[in-house]
């Protein structure tokens, strides 16, 4: 039996439309349908509910043809055909390499046309649109009913995580998008010959339709993303962005939050993670986990490990020896590529550059040579070339005078992550990597320190729910700064407050044994100078900074490293980064940049403190704990600043 939230008398949105109610019904759907080949294909599923959900979305969408992709090479390599014969995808300079281009309109997340469907007493998300489930009803049937006449219907089967893990997750994605089966096929483990196992062992899957359409910038007003949590599905029409239609990323991570924070409170997680692993003595492995806002440098801080499991999500639990262990539901990249370069990310250069790997490139320029250029690579630009608007060329600007760079903000990159010189092979291991250490930051300019690590789990919940970030390009007509709790906001279907609940009483578990207690810590490579008494809107430091901060918290984890207690957390002392900064970066770290980065600005902090305090007020269900926390931190800081001004630098903290 599939487990799934409470549905009550709910009507199953997809088995309604399309009336599919048993096994033999949807094979004979099948037979009508599909060919030999693929029939012969279908037929070795033999779990019924997925058969049914399946014949639902065909009868729906009511496809030309269908193709049943079982992962194998020749099955890829007809998606990727089918592509470039669709004009979905265009062949590029370097072998494997291919360019697919969103509409012009479309080129993050469509969050003002994201819904859950709830009914009035489901809670949802504060921060999220719903829409009642008979209208939904009819807006899937109107939208989506004969979407796919004269289109293929691709059909794939995957675990979101390594097959056998107990987090992982099975899923359908149905889509007529070539782009979406073949970026499904870089991003996630192809699991048709183990779907049925998956699913009769863990008692659930997920469900993901989607068609493009006609593919028109006309169409975007009436484009949609849908999530069904009681059933677990997603439906998303006349959209083209990755993350509205590729399902199976940031849609079905919304359902694995659900099943977290209500099925298995204080036993599983589902976050907006990085996986990477730091070297420490003796080439030991220290495993972290660590959120930011997309946008906001986590692939930059997942290439800065040593090994790498993930740059984006990280489904996590309490295993049997009272250690935290995590996978990754992906199993490859998809990447902004803004400011990524030589200097700061060599290796996801290596991948990008030279031959050897496969890529999806999305929305930045092309040259004349077919090579793929955007801002930030610190590589001579072309002259001209052809990006998302179209023709492109040096000053071309839009009809409000504004200048047009060569490629979007979120322009991405998508690949294997087995491409990457620093992939580790325990990405596919099952039970997971240890994880030591949980990090947590956004794109701060003016306030925080780069780290800083809290003195007990309760504290390091409470910095995961008070990320603040200036907004970033993956959502369309985003701006400002804003809060972004565990920068899993956009992705947490419930009330938060029942989010925060699991948060404390996971990293508080008592189950978690001593030596493997969690560090969990605040980083912020994003400090201006302009906001530590310079002139200058540049960062104070440089990208590459992180893979200290990151070294700094590994020897915190072992206890090899002293720090200085806060009321904010434990900082750094100098003499420790100098060391680091010269063994790990070869960089000489002065004691007067050291001054800069951790004095505490106490008016700034107050301020976030109150910021934190005043938007949780306004929440239903929030656990008492944060308010405590804010409180006393609060307390503490003024307290602080009578007794040395605005402005405390580190040296106050020493004995």
């Amino acid at each position: 039996m599939i487990k799934m939230l409470k549905t009550g008398n709910d009507l199953d949105i997809i088995n309604e439309l399309g009336k599919v109610d048993s096994e033999e019904s949807a094979k004979a759907i099948f037979k009508q349908y599909m060919d030999d080949e693929q029939l012969t294909r279908i037929l070795k599923i033999k779990h019924p509910e997925v058969l049914i959900r399946i014949a639902n979305s065909i009868v729906l969408c009511n496809p030309s043809l269908i193709f049943v992709n079982t992962g194998s090479l020749e099955d890829r390599q007809f998606i990727n055909n089918l592509s470039l014969s669709k004009k979905e995808e265009s062949s590029l300079a370097m072998e494997g390499h291919t360019i697919h281009y969103d509409l012009a309109d479309e080129q993050g997340r469509i969050v003002d046309r994201t819904y859950y469907i709830a009914n009035p007493e489901d809670h949802v998300s504060s921060l999220a649109n719903r829409m009642d489930r008979p209208t939904a009803l009819e807006q899937v049937r109107s939208n989506m009913t004969n979407i796919m006449k004269n289109l293929t219907m691709i059909i794939g089967f995957y675990m979101r995580g390594p097959v056998g893990s107990p987090v992982s997750n099975p899923a359908l994605e149905i889509t007529s998008s070539t782009y979406v089966a073949h970026s499904a096929e870089l991003l996630y483990r192809n699991a048709y010959a183990d779907f049925d196992k998956e699913v009769e062992s863990l008692g659930h899957f997920f469900t993901n339709v989607h068609s493009e359409g006609l593919n028109r910038t006309e169409d975007l007003p009436d484009a949609r993303v849908f999530m069904d949590r009681k059933f677990q599905t997603t439906y998303s029409w006349k959209c083209t962005y990755a993350g509205n239609t590729l399902l199976l990323k940031k849609g079905n991570h919304r359902f694995a939050v659900d099943k977290a924070v209500y099925e298995n409170p204080g036993q599983e997680l589902s976050e907006h993670m990085f996986i990477t692993g730091i070297h420490g003595l003796n080439d030991r492995v220290t495993w972290f986990a660590g959120a930011a806002p997309s946008g906001c440098g986590k692939t930059t801080t997942a290439m800065a490990g040593n090994v790498f499991v993930g740059d984006d999500l990280a489904q996590m639990w309490i295993a049997d020896d009272g250690s935290i262990r995590s996978v990754n539901p992906e199993s490859g990249i998809f990447g902004i590529v803004e400011d990524v370069n030589l200097e700061g990310d060599p290796i996801l250069m290596k991948v990008l550059r030279q031959p050897g790997c496969e890529v999806i490139w999305s929305n930045v320029l092309i040259d004349e040579n077919k090579v793929p250029h955007w801002v930030g690579n610190n590589e001579e630009p072309p002259d001209k070339g052809f990006n998302f608007q179209g023709d492109w060329y040096k000053g071309k600007t839009d009809d409000k005078g504004k200048a047009i760079l060569l490629s979007h903000p979120n322009s991405r990159c998508t690949l294997r992550s087995e491409s990457l010189d620093i992939y580790s092979k325990e990405a596919e291991n099952p039970e997971g990597v240890l994880t030591r250490v949980f990090t947590y930051s956004g794109r701060d300019a003016d306030t925080m320190p780069p780290v800083w690590v809290t003195q007990n789990s309760d504290a390091g919940v409470v910095i995961g729910a008070c990320i603040v970030s200036a907004a970033t390009a993956t959502e369309v007509g985003a701006t400002g700064i804003k809060r972004a709790p565990w920068a899993n906001a956009p992705f947490i279907p419930g009330a938060l407050g029942d989010y925060m609940d699991a948060q404390f009483k996971f990293f508080g578990n008592d189950k978690i044994k001593k030596e493997y207690e969690p560090v969990l810590a605040g980083l912020n490579y994003f400090l201006t100078d302009k906001a530590r008494g310079g002139d200058s809107s540049m960062l104070i430091g440089e990208k590459r900074d992180v893979k200290v901060w990151l070294a700094w918290l590994e020897r915190y984890a072992h206890n090899e490293i002293e720090y200085i207690s806060t009321p904010i957390g434990n900082l750094p002392k100098y003499d420790d980064l100098k060391s680091l900064f010269k063994q790990i970066i070869d960089k000489d770290y002065t004691e007067e940049l050291y001054t800069k980065q951790f004095s505490l600005y106490m008016d700034n902090i107050i301020k976030r403190v109150e910021l934190q305090q005043e938007s949780y007020a306004k929440e239903e269900g929030i656990p008492q704990t944060l308010f405590d926390i804010l409180a006393e931190q609060k307390k503490e800081l003024s307290a602080l600043k009578d007794a040395h001004g605005s402005i405390v630098a580190p040296d106050v903290f020493i004995a």
